[in-house]
């Protein structure tokens, strides 16, 4: 159930800019799971790691300004 909280988490970002803009700013996945989870999506950094790896994703910042290709639209 958990990882389907951070599948929520990343299909908001894909429909909002700002949510977008507001975790692309945060540089590491602990404090970005921090703050997901503080908006109560409720995962583990294991979690939110296995959902990137399964969409085959990375949390690297890219690209300037710097951004994340995470997000699913």
């Amino acid at each position: 159930m958990a990882k389907k909280k951070a599948e929520e988490l990343l299909i908001a970002g894909g429909a909002d800019h700002g949510v977008r803009a507001k975790y692309d700013a945060i540089k590491t996945m602990e404090d970005f799971v921090a703050a997901a989870n503080a908006e109560g999506y409720d995962f583990t950094i294991d979690e939110f790691n296995d959902v990137l790896r399964e969409a085959g994703d990375s949390f690297d910042l890219i690209g300037n300004p710097a951004k994340r290709q995470i997000w699913w639209v």
